[in-house]
C-alpha cells in the first residue's frame, strides 16, 4: 500500500510563507488525485487544495486562493503546497492525501494520508 511522506512546515511569522512536501512511497497509477487538508485544534478537518494527476486541475479553498499554490512532480512521486502571506488563522496540522480517480473536497473521499505537520503562524 502506499505511504505518504511529509516534510516542511514549522513555525512563521504572518506575511511569511511556507513549503510543505507530501512523497508518496511507491509510483502510483495516473488516474489519482492528492490533496491537502488542514486540521486545527478542536476543528474538524477541512479542504486546502487539491490537484489531478496531470496537474491540470487544481482546487483551493475560498480561505487560500491567491496565497497557497499546489503542485505536483510525478516523476517524483511528490505534491507540493507553497504557502504565501501566511495568517494565524492558517495555524493547524496539515495532511496530504491519495485518492483514486477524479479530485474531491471531502476527505472520507481520500483513502491514504499522511501523518501529518504542524505548521504556526505568529501574529
Amino acid at each position: 500500500q502506499v505511504q505518504l511522506v511529509q516534510s516542511g512546515g514549522g513555525s512563521v511569522q504572518a506575511g511569511g510563507s511556507l513549503r510543505l512536501s507530501c512523497a508518496a512511497s511507491m509510483h502510483t497509477d495516473g488516474s489519482s488525485a492528492m490533496a491537502w487538508f488542514h486540521q486545527a485544534p478542536g476543528k474538524e478537518r477541512e479542504f486546502v487544495a487539491a490537484i489531478s494527476w496531470n496537474g491540470i486541475i487544481t482546487r483551493y479553498a475560498d480561505s487560500v486562493k491567491g496565497r497557497f499554490s499546489i503542485s505536483r512532480d510525478n516523476a517524483k512521486n511528490t505534491i507540493y503546497l507553497e504557502m504565501n502571506s501566511l495568517k494565524p488563522e492558517d495555524t493547524a496540522v496539515y495532511y496530504c492525501a491519495w485518492k483514486p480517480g477524479l479530485t474531491s473536497l471531502a476527505p472520507p473521499d481520500y483513502d491514504i494520508w499522511g501523518p501529518g505537520t504542524q505548521v504556526t503562524v505568529s501574529s
